[in-house]
């Protein structure tokens, strides 16, 4: 196995890399380029390996493994704890008879059988030439003609599974980046820099409110001087308890507050007012309340200093 893997320059310009998130983008070239590949694409790369050299835990791990699943560019068996980089031919193809007699040799220790059919097939779309024979010889114990025909059918089964799912996949997922993208600009214009952990939040913010009102959760945070996301998760838990999940929904739950009068007219909630008469209110409560006997005295002894 080479102790280096190649990336072509125009990697960062594919279509579909363009349109991944940033950890996709990291989690994709891991994929490419960890210690664990082969020259063939397929290689055994257990979950503990990939938290191990990624930092990220296993909820992160197998989200982002199946995501790849549904874009159609990896195949993962939990069983053999093998993983298929599809299209891995396509940018590694060398002619080299050792490089071919290294990949003979690669695939003939693969445990899932269905990745090697899937490679074989892949060899054939790019018209790449090497020795089945001996693969052929080294698997007739262990494979059966029922069983290959098992294996084919499960493969065509999923291969047009994923391609439908690849379909949906890239139909939706331009709406999708371009949605939370609108969220990410505004933090980021807003509030700050955006990191794993705020990427993650502002994902299930775009998932529960819309964006209208997340700006709105915003502005009011920059009209009470607090920019910062624990403030704004605060404004934000208060509409979720309320089941607030647009501006529509927060305006009629203002007027339903506004109406709710309590004894004598009075309002329930102090927020129900609007901004300006609450101000005033509160103006009022500093200016007339009743003097304590201490501003009584000291009135009196400047009183008393005046008509000396």
């Amino acid at each position: 196995m080479a102790i280096y893997r190649n990336i072509q320059i125009d990697y960062w310009q594919d279509g579909f890399i363009l349109d991944l998130t940033p950890e996709e983008k990291y989690f994709y070239i891991y994929l490419l380029t960890n210690s664990k590949t082969s020259q063939c694409g397929i290689y055994e790369l257990p979950k503990r390996i990939i938290e191990t050299e990624t930092g990220y835990n296993r909820e992160s791990v197998e989200k982002l493994l199946e995501r790849f699943e549904s874009y159609g560019k990896i195949v993962y068996s939990n069983e053999t704890k093998e993983i298929y980089v599809k299209n891995w031919l396509r940018h590694n193809k060398i002619n080299s008879p050792k490089v071919k007699k290294c990949i003979e040799n690669e695939l003939s220790k693969i445990k899932n059988k269905s990745f090697i059919n899937l490679f074989l097939q892949q060899c054939k779309a790019e018209n790449y030439i090497i020795n089945i024979d001996e693969l052929t010889t080294n698997d007739e114990d262990n494979l059966n003609d029922t069983q290959i025909q098992v294996i084919e059918k499960n493969i065509k089964k999923q291969t047009g599974k994923g391609l439908a799912t690849k379909k949906a996949n890239i139909n939706n997922k331009g709406n999708y980046n371009e949605e939370i993208d609108k969220y990410k600009i505004l933090y980021e214009q807003n509030i700050g820099i955006i990191n794993n952990l705020i990427e993650t939040w502002l994902y299930e913010l775009y998932k529960e409110i819309d964006y209208e009102l997340f700006k709105h959760a915003i502005e009011i945070a920059t009209n009470k001087g607090k920019m910062n996301k624990a403030y704004i998760s605060g404004i934000i838990k208060k509409w979720r308890e309320n089941n607030i999940k647009n501006i529509n929904d927060l305006n009629n739950y203002e007027y339903k507050i506004k109406n709710r009068g309590g004894k004598n007219g009075e309002y329930k909630h102090k927020h129900s007012k609007s901004k300006y008469a609450q101000s005033l209110e509160d103006e009022d409560e500093g200016l007339y309340q009743k003097p304590t006997k201490e501003q009584l005295q000291a009135a009196r002894r400047e009183f008393e200093e005046l008509t000396k």
